[in-house]
């Protein structure tokens, strides 16, 4: 099939050093003049909408932006569009300006574009402030003070309040509030849980995704820990020390590609996902073993170049679209403005840093080899981190988002989350095509005119530090319990599920397995194929795909006879990683009964390597072992 589409602006780019760095970043700034208003305070990029207004949506993509600027300009760079965004502080927080931002009010959407804003001026002062006339001074510390009476999320937001501050303390604002941000940080120090990981809101919150990590927390307070050392080294040091122990976890969500594991929300962000990286560079932390700052370097810069590589990233005059791998509105929040993506723009922060720092003067190490073949239980996000046979991926049970988020049973609730293969979300109410129902169990209790997925997990624990164990309650008559146990060295291509359903009503079943990308090599769907052949095989209570992005299976390991396998071809647009995707899929019917069904389920994945075509050969092997029932839980089901 002919490639002559699947490229971006971008892909000469061989991003290893700090100037092929500046080169992307220029790459990405450059396309927004066109989209820039004439005042230089909005960018327009896209006519889609928010639950916010279009003047907020404007100023995101206004300021975040910045995040990338400001580190470039802290480094010593230049970028000869700087002044663009000199006369946007000066004209949009001007309320006689026709492109003013509008004051802000209680948790309003521009709180959070302060933050880029209070980075700038704390990193970037000299070429951003001080560029500024008195009457833009004037104007833009009262509106970055204004948020400092207004009432704000009970979340991570608390930090753009923060880095508000502290930006207006870096230019000697009588706007900055001590005693506000000395109480933000307080009661942001409220959410840490231990290890390392702060949760994303107050006690009895379980949401610990990207927000906090690179999107937010972790991130936040290493640049406050580099930025605030001498007026509160105490925090500073707490904050690095926090660091080095979520350092030690948060590498198992990234493959030995670069690639990210998809999890939550607000995936439109891309590559900030990697932004950790270059902030432990920024804060100057001492890396614990076994990362290295070449290792540090690569996990930042493989990450960068696996989504400069992303057609689908891309507009084809440069700018970024939303959705993940390519442009899909069926995976967004209703936050996600035309400007969010660029929230990816923080992790050019390495930028600020001069070439003689280890993490450019050292040379780019590979993934750690001792890290390789590992499994890690994450005991506070109630993860499972692994990646034996050359698969990343995390089991996972107990998050849930706090507050009602679109697709978040799909963002939180599913069993495994894949580098490779991702996640897919519902693009419809109605069929099992439409549900991207990838490693959920979905039940229904209407013959299959609706279908419903985890989303409220009850009672998940790590048992014996072996295997994740959990309750879901989808009806009142109805009870799942939950056992997900990761891949063995025996059979290190399967992870195990063990459900439990207790029902007092006529349910169906479908398990699903890993989605793949669902093509040939001529592009045509796959078929039927045998073997090792690229193809499709459902054979009694197995299934299985096989394409050029590897090998995704399920089998039922009980052999239990009514329950059949099926490579399901899911509804297009339903999968982050690919538009078009094959799901390897298990189907059962339960009568209601006293008894406890069981349901033994095997899942099997084997990604590609870099650009080979499909799984190595020799995959079949793999496939026939099949992993066994621990123990304890086979008492349970005797």
């Amino acid at each position: 099939m002919s490639s002559f589409a699947n490229t971006t602006p971008f892909a000469s780019n061989p991003i290893q050093t700090k100037d092929d760095l500046t080169k992307f970043l220029i790459g990405i700034l450059d396309p927004l003049a066109h989209h820039t208003s004439p005042g230089g305070a909005r960018i327009h990029l896209g006519f889609t909408g928010t639950h916010y207004d279009e003047a907020a949506a404007q100023l995101e993509g206004f300021s975040r932006p910045i995040w990338a600027l400001a580190s470039l300009l802290a480094g010593g760079g230049s970028y000869e569009g700087t002044q663009r965004w000199v006369n946007g502080f000066a004209n949009g927080t001007n309320p006689d300006h026709e492109e003013f931002w509008g004051n802000m009010t209680d948790k309003d959407q521009r709180m959070v574009e302060c933050s880029a804003i209070g980075f700038s001026l704390s990193v970037a002062n000299a070429q951003l402030w001080d560029s500024l006339p008195p009457e833009g001074k004037r104007n833009l510390e009262t509106w970055l003070g204004g948020m400092n009476d207004k009432e704000m999320p009970n979340t991570n937001w608390l930090w753009f309040r923060v880095f508000s501050n502290l930006g207006l303390s870096k230019v000697g604002s009588s706007r900055y509030d001590a005693k506000r941000m000395k109480a933000d940080l307080d009661h942001l120090d409220t959410f840490y849980i231990g290890d390392g990981w702060s949760r994303d809101g107050p006690e009895g919150v379980v949401q610990l995704d990207y927000y906090s990590s690179s999107f937010a927390i972790q991130y936040s307070q290493l640049v406050y820990s580099k930025l605030a050392q001498a007026e509160d080294p105490v925090r500073c040091e707490e904050f690095r020390n926090r660091a080095r122990q979520f350092a030690l976890d948060f590498v198992y969500y990234f493959d030995a590609e670069g690639r990210g594991i998809p999890f939550g929300r607000s995936l439109t962000y891309r590559f900030a996902m990697s932004s950790f990286w270059g902030a432990l560079a920024f804060a100057d932390v001492e890396l614990p073993a076994p990362l290295t700052w070449g290792v540090v370097k690569g996990l930042q810069l493989r990450n960068i170049r696996y989504w400069a590589r992303q057609p689908g990233a891309y507009y084809p005059d440069g700018t970024l679209t939303i959705g993940y791998c390519y442009p899909n509105h069926n995976m967004t929040e209703n936050y996600n403005s035309p400007g969010s993506p660029y929230w990816c723009c923080k992790s050019f922060i390495a930028l600020s840093l001069p070439t003689t720092h280890p993490f450019w003067s050292a040379l780019e190490e590979p993934y750690p080899a001792a890290l390789r073949e590992t499994t890690k239980v994450l005991h506070k996000p109630f993860h499972i981190a692994t990646n034996l046979g050359g698969h990343s991926f995390i089991l996972s049970s107990g998050q849930q988002c706090s507050y009602p988020v679109k697709q978040s049973a799909a963002k939180y609730g599913k069993f495994a989350y894949s580098s490779a293969f991702g996640y897919s979300v519902p693009v419809g109410s109605l069929t099992l095509e439409e549900l991207g129902g990838d490693n959920a169990l979905a039940l229904s209790a209407d013959d299959g005119e609706t279908w419903k997925c985890r989303r409220d997990t009850r009672e998940a624990h790590v048992e014996g530090g072996r295997w994740l164990r959990s309750m879901w309650y989808p009806w009142k008559d109805v009870t799942v319990e939950t056992w997900l146990v990761p891949p063995t060295a025996a059979a290190p291509l399967w992870h195990l599920r063990v459900h439990r359903i207790r029902t007092a009503q006529r349910l169906l079943s479908a398990e699903g397995g890993f989605a793949i990308y669902g093509q040939r090599r001529d592009g045509r769907a796959l078929e039927p194929a045998a073997g090792e052949a690229f193809g499709t095989l459902e054979s009694g209570g197995e299934a299985r795909a096989a394409s050029k992005a590897g090998v995704s299976g399920i089998a039922e390991l009980r052999r239990k006879p009514g329950r059949k396998g099926r490579a399901l071809r899911t509804d297009a647009n339903t999968n982050l990683m690919v538009p078009r995707a094959v799901l390897p899929t298990l189907f059962d019917e339960h009568e209601p009964s006293e008894d406890d069904y069981w349901l033994v389920t095997g899942v099997f994945g084997l990604p590609s390597v870099g650009e080979e075509d499909g799984a190595r050969p020799g995959w079949e092997a793999g496939w026939e072992k099949r992993p066994g029932v621990p123990d304890e839980i086979l008492a349970l089901m005797q």
